[in-house]
């Protein structure tokens, strides 16, 4: 062995802030090639703070039921705001490890969707005015390079709580505009502040406005659970539109939480062919169907309805709930299969949603509360995870996802004590990556690999004596094919 080569030998892995894993081996007689890795994740209490990318301080992900066999494959996507750390679409695995994240974006209903044929990441992005959204919607590819951002039609701004793509590559996005109308039905003026709640259907490539649907035109005032405001000034929110989902006959399913009611639109007329829940429930609702500020109302191919009920703002109930409720379109009576509830009895005052899985496991983010979690089909909690402190995410869903980031690794490395260096790896939003090669050398481009070890977390630590004055990180699959090479970086002291 040269003099070279054995100053490369490698020693045990050291890093700052171990994170839920330990070392793969004990130390001991190795080949000079052998190496072992940790999740290296220094945290500033509920924070993550990674030294290969020091400008990303997401938040952490606590998991208090760890994943089961029975799982549904994907990881598990967030759009984390109000607390702790940045605000920032984020994807995390089934440990709760960062898979990737973008800093300081106030988003909602992150997720995967097909554009185009291809899976795409998407989401709203923008400000909040009075619990509703003014900005844009946004499409990332699985470079997480953005290839469309789509605004609301008709001079409108798009709001926050739906930005869906159909299979024919529209998209449906609600919007609140503010208008006056009669209040005198509920006690107020006749020519009061109110926010209309408007379903648009867009053409994605054109930006054409194709449907769009106004609640004051079919929804009264009278519907709603919530009072005239006692300021003149501030609109009335009666009701309060937040999904959009096409049924199976092509007409609408609209949610309004304002007036506890579930809508079937008419694509042609905007005609209501249907109430179900609220004071005008065209259904005779069943034992434990009666829901109240309740989100998230979408159609399942078996011709059940799911819905995230809130049961607050003022509470109505004790608890928030996921919930299936089965339709008899000749009898008209809605009927209650299966309701999800957690073991901390969270109560939502806002935001949250109910995902049914392709294995038919239940997906639910719990909105303003911390929790996301996953249930077998027969209600069992198999998997939850919790955000820190005050943090929110609007909804939560598992989905697959397969990303290849359309920048280099990033690394860092800090020298000693001695010859040690200690190297870590990183590489935002990449899922292939399998193992981390380390490379040295006496320049840039005289580097050579020194040994590898497996990808062991958002930003993964290894640990060698080397003497050389350039390191770098090169990233492998499972196959062993190079996905990618950092720049060369220097050590530091």
């Amino acid at each position: 062995m040269s003099a070279r080569r054995t100053r490369r030998e490698f020693i045990k892995v050291a890093g700052a802030g171990i994170v839920g894993t330990a070392l793969l081996n004990t130390l001991g007689c190795r080949p000079p090639d052998w190496i072992s890795t940790i999740a290296s994740s220094g945290q500033a209490g509920a924070t993550h703070s990674f030294r290969s990318r020091p400008d990303l301080r997401p938040p952490v992900v606590e998991v208090n039921v760890r994943a089961s066999d029975g799982l549904a494959p994907g990881y598990v996507f967030v759009g984390p705001k109000k607390g702790e750390g940045q605000d920032g679409p984020m994807i995390v695995d089934n440990q709760g490890r960062l898979i990737w994240f973008a800093r300081d974006r106030y988003v909602t209903d992150f997720k995967v969707q097909s554009y185009g044929g291809e899976p795409v990441l998407t989401w709203w992005e923008g400000g909040v005015v009075a619990g509703h959204g003014v900005g844009e919607y946004v499409i990332f590819d699985s470079s997480y390079r953005e290839v469309r951002r789509v605004g609301a039609g008709n001079g409108y701004s798009g709001d926050l709580h739906e930005f869906s793509i159909t299979p024919q590559d529209t998209a449906l996005i609600t919007i609140y505009a503010e208008t006056r109308t009669d209040l005198s039905p509920i006690g107020g003026p006749r020519d009061g502040l109110v926010w209309d709640g408007i379903a648009q259907e867009l053409d994605l490539e054109s930006g054409e406005v194709l449907f769009e649907w106004h609640s004051l035109d079919h929804v009264g005032v009278e519907e709603s659970y919530r009072g005239v405001p006692d300021d003149p000034d501030v609109p009335l929110d009666y009701f309060h539109i937040n999904s959009i989902d096409v049924e199976p006959d092509g007409n609408f399913l609209i949610d309004a939480k304002g007036t506890w009611g579930v809508y079937k639109v008419d694509r042609g007329t905007g005609e209501v062919l249907w109430r179900l829940g609220g004071k005008r429930s065209d259904f005779e609702m069943g034992p434990g169907t009666r829901f109240a500020y309740q989100h998230d109302a979408r159609r399942l191919p078996d011709g059940t309805i799911t819905i995230f009920d809130n049961g607050a703002s003022p509470q109505v109930h004790e608890k928030s709930r996921g919930i299936v409720v089965e339709l008899d379109m000749d009898a008209m009576t809605a009927t209650l299969v299966r309701e999800y509830t957690h073991p901390e009895e969270p109560l939502a005052t806002s935001q949250g949603n109910m995902q049914v899985l392709p294995n038919g496991n239940v997906f639910i983010g719990w909105g303003t509360e911390p929790f996301l979690s996953e249930y077998s089909k027969d209600g069992k909690l198999i998997f939850d995870i919790e955000l820190p402190g005050e943090t929110q995410s609007y909804r939560a869903f598992r989905l697959p996802w397969s990303g290849s980031p359309d920048e280099d690794p990033a690394a860092a490395a800090e020298k000693g004590p001695e010859d040690k260096v200690t190297v870590y790896a990183s590489w935002n939003g990449a899922t292939e990556v399998a193992t981390w090669q380390v490379l040295a050398g006496a320049s840039p481009d005289e580097l050579e690999p020194l040994g590898s070890g497996p990808w062991k977390g958002f930003e993964t630590a290894l640990a060698v004596r080397t003497d050389e004055p350039y390191v770098a990180v090169r990233a492998e699959n499972g196959s062993g094919r190079v996905l990618g090479t950092s720049k060369a970086i220097k050590p530091k002291n």
